[in-house]
């Protein structure tokens, strides 16, 4: 049976057709208070989208420990046998609300396990490697993939001259280029903590890690024929899957591995192994397995528990730090920064960013939507001798590194195998198969037709060239010729 409707102060509404008039054609009356607070509230039901991974989908699942890596960390989420509530989003990168999913991007993946020692975000992406490896550069990043202030919009030269200024960017836009470009869906792509981050066990010794999320379904692409079909007939083909997947009890899986290196062995490893540009070889640190994430709830509301998550590298756990990433390090400050503008002071008191298996204790208190508040007579100030909570320093679990460097603005120091263009050259050869690597000339083929500018043209060529000898040529060969089947596109949006 249908109960009463009422305002959002709690009283019952008379109409929600008509509003109060001077009889039934007259003027509107201003103090029809439940007309002005249900226009008000449509006004403001948009909160900023995310400038980058505006577009995207989640839900809820089970991070299940079914390893032993206790040697290697103390932090409550990963020990033997362990069980946590998680939240995972997946996203993509430049387009904005309404783009379509079947873009060519890379796909975030961004993941909160709700932990008894309080809620541990793991934001990465469907590949191991990110475009740039200092966070000064991210804006200049994200600006070159979105829409130039004349025409309104995305611009392939605008593009292509920042990967090709960038020669650390090659890495991942082999990976955006190949068929990690266009998975089949979100349930068939594997999720990566992308930076390193460290590790401290119950003795006190120091790890670096690496996180892989190894899909059950397997990495699967989507042909660019389907995706461009897609994107005029289902842009949201992505969100509807996983949705539908889950409804019908398809839960999709991962298997969760890390990478570990020795504290000390990140001091001389070969090549920087801080460098978010670089993957650990598997043959130096094999996977470890940890556990097995698995989705198994769908939103109840998506704006609530999905638009409104805040997910954040700062939100970390005792017994997990970051590392000397200096990409990692700027997202630390940007992300919670983004969170506050985009969804208010107290974001973290919202019911999808509230820890759920743990308390909040501190005396931070008022600002633009305060919830929560301390008991009456609570002092509101750290330090205080008679307030109820203190900081403890063991139980805090922070884990560092030494740094005693001057003060510079310098690229990465430059370690034996530091090259920008040898992994994603063994990318090409050594991991693409030989139906991967036509489709992946085809895409390239059409990036190229999409440019219009001579000198970036030049750098397009010459920035391939440096990752393999026989893909410049290839593409040359293949533009010559006038191949036609490749087609001129949008900036990843392309075939």
């Amino acid at each position: 049976m249908t109960t009463f409707s009422t305002s959002q102060s709690g009283a019952p509404i008379p109409s929600d057709q008509h509003s109060l008039t001077t009889g039934p054609d007259g003027v509107t009356a201003l103090h029809d208070r439940f007309l002005v607070e249900k226009l008000a509230s449509f006004n403001r039901e948009r909160v900023p989208e995310r400038n980058p991974h505006a577009k995207g989908g989640g839900a809820f699942g089970e991070f299940v420990v079914t390893e032993d890596v206790s040697a290697y960390t103390k932090a409550a989420v990963f020990q033997p046998g362990a069980r946590s509530e998680t939240l995972l989003r997946f996203s993509s990168v430049a387009g904005e609300q309404g783009s379509p999913d079947t873009w060519r991007d890379v796909r975030g993946f961004a993941l909160r396990f709700y932990t008894t020692e309080g809620n541990y975000d793991i934001v990465g992406n469907n590949t191991p490697v990110f475009f740039i490896r200092d966070a000064i550069k991210f804006p200049d990043f994200i600006h070159s993939q979105k829409r130039t202030g004349d025409s309104a919009l995305r611009n392939a030269d605008m593009q292509w001259e920042f990967w090709t200024n960038s020669p650390e960017s090659a890495h991942q836009v082999t990976y955006v280029m190949g068929d990690r470009g266009l998975p089949r869906s979100w349930r068939h792509m594997n999720g990566y903590g992308s930076h390193t981050f460290s590790w401290m066990n119950e003795a006190g010794e120091r790890f670096w890690v690496q996180y892989h999320f190894k899909s059950r379904l397997g990495v699967h692409p989507m042909s660019a024929e389907e995706a461009e079909k897609l994107a005029g007939s289902d842009a949201d083909y992505y969100r509807r899957d996983l949705y539908e997947a889950i409804e019908r009890g398809e839960h999709p899986v991962w298997d969760v591995y890390v990478q570990v290196m020795g504290y000390e062995q990140g001091k001389t490893y070969r090549f920087n192994p801080f460098d978010i540009t670089k993957v650990w070889p598997h043959a130096d640190f094999p996977l470890i397995k940890v556990g097995e994430l698995t989705l198994n709830r769908n939103p109840q509301n998506f704006f609530a528990e999905i638009e409104q998550a805040a997910f954040s590298p700062s939100n970390l756990v005792p017994g997990i730090g970051i590392s000397p990433d200096k990409m990692l390090m700027g997202r630390v400050f940007a992300y919670p920064d983004a969170q506050r503008y985009r969804i208010g002071a107290n974001y973290n008191q919202l019911p999808v960013n509230q820890p759920h298996a743990a308390e909040v204790r501190n005396y931070q208190h008022e600002g633009q939507m305060r919830y929560h508040a301390n008991p009456a007579g609570t002092p509101v100030h750290g330090s205080s001798t008679w307030g109820p909570y203190a900081p403890e320093e063991s139980r805090a679990g922070e884990v560092g590194w030494e740094s005693d460097g001057e003060l510079v603005r310098a690229a990465q120091t430059l370690r034996a195998d530091d090259d920008d263009f040898g992994q994603p050259g063994t990318l090409y050869r050594e991991v693409f198969d030989d139906g991967e690597k036509a489709r992946f000339h085809e895409t390239l083929v059409g990036q190229y037709r999409a440019l219009t500018i001579d000198d970036v043209k030049v750098r397009f060529l010459q920035y391939w060239t440096r990752v393999d000898a026989g893909l410049g040529e290839t593409l040359r060969t293949l533009i010559a010729a006038g191949d036609e089947g490749a087609t001129t596109t949008q900036p990843l949006g392309d075939k």
